[in-house]
């Protein structure tokens, strides 16, 4: 059995900047409240509502990126990286159902305008604006689905508040509320696109599905020009996270080798793996003739023990 690990430093630059993103949105949702309520603004109570629940699932996203920092053990033989893919999720569809939320108060609104207050709007959206840049910028260079997702979060806040903004400028002058609901239609439609993006690239690592950039094709066909290597077959590759990959193989030799020829071969094995971008494998070498362990063995049913393997 071959092994290769690759031990790739994991950077804090995410967790810090979604532990800055989370504190800032539960800080700016306290102000919202409590600007709602001095403004009139149902639709900024709304907002204020929406972003009590961005903060939960931020909350949630940092706490499992921290978590998924832990090394490998007993429990988790891979590690906790798939815990910051979890994050994603159920940060995504958090901001899927408040999504929903906004277009039911949004699409009624269409036939019925509400007046609102412009001058405290206006003010409420440059701070909105100001507060979700600045976690912006800090979530600009992080990496991993996780991230980008809570980076949709943000912004989701920046363009809403925008939209505030503008309609709130066009109320100083003209009674055109219908503005309002128009923006916040169009806006929630953007963010849904987007986020389900990221949400189908999430469920296709928990499915397991061959990492993009991986051609599996051209790895068997590297395994089968080592010397004495006569058929490679069980060839896997998957994701923990989106980022941190994994292959296992098996791959035939015609005989038994020599001492030598058997370094040799492992040797080879790894210059194959090491060429690509995997954290970890494991390769399997079979001697052609004899039982695969991933095959059910003759008059060995499922279940039973497989016989021994000779020699690896």
């Amino acid at each position: 059995m071959s092994h290769s690990h690759k031990h790739h430093g994991r950077a804090g630059g995410s967790t810090s900047s979604m532990g800055l993103a989370f504190f800032l949105n539960l800080s700016f949702t306290v102000v919202e409240f409590f600007g709602g309520i001095l403004t009139n603004s149902t639709a900024i109570l709304a907002d204020a509502l929406h972003d009590a629940g961005d903060s939960f699932s931020l909350g949630l996203a940092w706490y499992l990126d921290r978590y998924s920092k832990k090394p490998e053990d007993l429990s988790y033989s891979y590690g906790y990286a798939r815990f910051s893919l979890l994050g994603a999720v159920i940060t995504g569809l958090v901001l899927v159902g408040g999504s929903v939320a906004i277009l039911a108060k949004a699409v009624p609104q269409l036939s019925n305008p509400e007046p609102t207050h412009a001058p405290g709007m206006i003010g409420l959206a440059l701070l909105g604006i100001t507060v979700n840049g600045v976690a912006a910028l800090r979530m600009k260079s992080a990496t991993g689905i996780s991230a980008r997702v809570v980076m949709w979060h943000l912004v989701e806040d920046i363009l809403g508040w925008a939209a505030i903004l503008a309609v709130a400028l066009v109320l100083l002058f003209r009674d055109l509320y219908i503005l309002d609901p128009i923006l916040s239609i169009v806006i929630t439609f953007y963010v849904l696109y987007s986020m389900s993006k990221n949400l189908r690239q999430a469920a296709v690592v928990f499915l397991q599905r061959t990492p993009s950039g991986v051609d599996m094709e051209a790895i068997k066909e590297k395994f089968l020009a080592i010397e004495n290597v006569v058929d490679a077959h069980h060839v896997h590759a998957w994701s923990l996270d989106g980022e941190h990959h994994v292959l296992s193989a098996h791959v035939v030799v015609d005989r038994p080798p020599d001492p030598e020829t058997f370094v040799r071969l492992k040797n080879d094995i790894c210059r194959v793996v090491a060429g690509e971008d995997f954290v970890h494998s494991a390769v399997e070498i079979d001697f052609a003739g004899e039982s695969c362990t991933m095959d059910e063995p003759e008059g060995h049913p499922a279940g039973s023990a497989p016989p021994s393997k000779k020699g690896v």
